[in-house]
């Protein structure tokens, strides 16, 4: 393999994997020596390349404006249009814009032949069977799920009867026909799944569970994987 090319393989590596990445995950990806990775990391480093770490720690890189643009196959590029398109489908009006703006920042910085492939990519997504509006109180939902905050819903359960919860919010689930909240319920102390459209009356707390919702989404997958296919 080229050089240069070996070295836009590492930087990609560095970006894709998450951080820290061992030196000997780095050579596998890049398909060299750890001998011949270490000459590659100081090159990309006297280049500007902001990575922090070192060997037996492991690396990690600090984007920087004077390193070059994240370069994306046709394929990659089609997924990326693709995923964008059921974004707008799927999300509300605020999701919808950012996907708008991601995909033009996106586009922005690839050379004009990637460009054209987004522009005129050859995949679509159409659904005639529409998802339900999405509820107006999505993105004070989505808001307490980043930070962290606990909150008070009305929840209608199948009978009609509505009923106050306090929880904490941890993921908004999109499925084929509805929008689910995961939540880890106060009172129950357990995990539950909320129909989006069944809240109501969201109220947001002065209760923060930071830093517990990793912790909490692991368990749940964990436990996901022990109860078998199927549980979702």
């Amino acid at each position: 393999m080229a050089r240069p090319d070996r070295l836009f393989r590492l930087l990609d590596a560095l970006r894709r994997l998450p951080a820290p990445v061992t030196a000997a995950r780095l050579a596998e990806e890049t398909e060299v020596s750890l001998r011949t990775l270490y000459r590659d990391i100081a090159t990309l480093r006297a280049g500007g390349a902001l990575i922090d770490g070192e060997a037996g720690v492991g690396y990690s890189l600090t984007e920087d404006p004077a390193l070059p643009p994240q370069m994306f196959d046709r394929l990659e590029v089609e997924a990326l249009v693709l995923g964008l398109a059921e974004v707008r489908l799927a999300g509300d009006a605020a999701l919808a814009q950012a996907a708008d703006r991601a995909l033009a920042k996106v586009t922005a910085t690839l050379p004009e032949r990637v460009q054209r492939q987004a522009i005129h990519a050859v995949q679509m997504t159409y659904r005639f069977e529409q998802r339900p509006t999405p509820p107006s109180h999505l993105a004070e939902v989505r808001a307490a799920c980043w930070n962290e905050v606990a909150l008070e819903i009305g929840y209608e359960d199948n009978t009609g009867a509505v009923t106050r919860r306090k929880v904490w919010p941890l993921a908004i689930v999109f499925l084929d026909r509805t929008l689910m909240l995961l939540a880890f319920c106060r009172l129950r102390q357990d995990f539950r799944r909320f129909h989006l459209h069944r809240v109501s009356g969201v109220v947001v707390l002065d209760e923060s569970f930071r830093p517990r919702r990793v912790g909490l989404l692991r368990a749940y997958k964990d436990r996901l994987r022990a109860e078998g296919p199927g549980r979702a």
